[in-house]
């Protein structure tokens, strides 16, 4: 297959142009939350993570220490961690190719990459999606950081509600059971009771404590021996297992008795 046909990087040039656009809003937001060109720009091209840098300027606007930022975006990073070491076996990059993969592993290199199904096609969409978004997110991230005096105040704009919107965006699809909406709603009004009382930035860690929290005390273990879904042998297992169960020396037709090797 040719690489221009390859839908993989196709998906993947789709995704990089939609999420590049986007670095427009974060560069105008940055630059509004009190960085510079340099530091906006340090962000992307080092931090490359859209949540962990809205989350760290979000903080930053707000009146929050470089502490509490950091650890804003340290918990929306996690998730790269995990993308990481799935990708890490499904791409399998070798030498100067690992770190570089290790920088453009992000949302979207890996959901273009894990929709693949070939081998060679998951490698071409990792690699198209996450240099794509780099370089498109870091060229529009500059745009508006450099347009971003030029928009005035981005409340004008509504840019300033650019962050929250796009994290509702993203939080709102996976609220469909009732035990994730149940935990939003108790982290939600845990940050609503914080914000008066602490530092800006301190309300979501607090939040994010109190949802690990409920998850470890809620956490119901996964019961050992279930049966699959095609189940394999006429009889249940337990009756498959005493039936074929035999002591060492002990004759296949026979049950266990002692010994004596007496079938039934």
């Amino acid at each position: 297959m040719k690489t221009r046909q390859s839908p993989a990087v196709k998906v993947g040039l789709s995704i990089s142009l939609a999420t590049g656009l986007y670095g427009v809003s974060f560069g105008a937001l940055s630059v509004a939350a009190g960085l510079d060109f340099a530091q906006t720009m340090a962000l992307s091209l080092l931090l490359f993570s859209g949540g962990s840098q809205f989350a760290f300027i979000g903080v930053i606007g707000g009146g929050g220490t470089g502490a509490a930022a950091a650890g804003a975006a340290a918990l929306l990073g996690i998730r790269n961690f995990i993308y990481g070491m799935q990708m890490n076996a499904m791409v399998d990059p070798r030498g100067w190719r690992k770190p570089v993969a290790a920088q453009v592993t992000i949302d979207e290199s890996t959901a273009t990459a894990s929709g693949q199904l070939d081998p060679v096609e998951q490698r071409r969409g990792f690699w198209t999606a996450g240099l794509g978004v780099f370089v498109l997110w870091n060229l529009f991230t500059a745009v508006g950081a450099l347009a971003g005096d030029a928009l005035g105040d981005p409340r004008q704009w509504g840019l300033d509600g650019a962050a929250v919107a796009a994290f509702l965006g993203l939080l709102w699809p996976r609220l469909k059971g009732k035990e994730p909406a149940a935990i939003a709603v108790v982290c939600a009004l845990a940050t609503v009771l914080t914000v008066p009382l602490l530092p800006s930035g301190i309300p979501i860690l607090v939040a994010a404590a109190v949802a690990g929290l409920i998850g470890w005390f809620t956490h119901r273990p996964v019961p050992q021996g279930l049966e699959p879904d095609v189940e394999p042998y006429a009889e249940p297992y337990a009756v498959h297992d005493a039936e074929h169960m035999q002591l060492p020396g002990q004759r296949p037709d026979a049950q266990s008795d002692g010994g004596t090797g007496v079938g039934r």
